[in-house]
């Protein structure tokens, strides 16, 4: 018998550790660190608003490959190398969720302990079906 937790990927996107970027447990998805990395290279580019356009396109993939849409991301925890830079995590968020009356909660946080280059990273928490 299959267990009700399954381990969700995203192409070109890796972790360093075996774990997955995402595991569905019934209809809640869990995210592992989520960070933008460039799924062509798998290096993250030096520019920060760069690293949050793809860690905001690699947080899409990961839902919808758990079967769910953006629509279903309930949290969204935004790690940061300099919280006052929350204006390039504005961006992309503003794009995804452009409706001020339907957009996930956020959590911004400073957090120093990144993998070299890293400058950012998501988590989030989403309600599928």
């Amino acid at each position: 018998m299959a267990g009700k937790r399954r381990s969700v990927h995203v192409e070109g996107v890796e972790h360093g550790a075996p774990i997955p970027m995402g595991a569905r447990v019934g209809n809640m998805l869990f995210s592992s660190g989520i960070m933008g990395t460039d799924p062509a290279t798998g290096k993250a580019p030096e520019d920060l608003g760069q690293q949050c356009e793809f860690a905001f396109a690699h947080m899409k993939a990961l839902v919808e490959n758990a079967g769910g849409t953006v629509e279903d991301i309930g949290s969204v925890k935004v790690y940061m190398k300099d919280r006052s830079q929350r204006e390039a995590v504005n961006r992309p968020w503003l794009k995804m969720f452009p409706d001020e009356n339907n957009r996930p909660a956020r959590h911004a946080m400073e957090y120093s302990a990144f993998p070299p280059g890293i400058l950012m990273q998501l988590e989030i928490i989403a309600v599928l079906d």
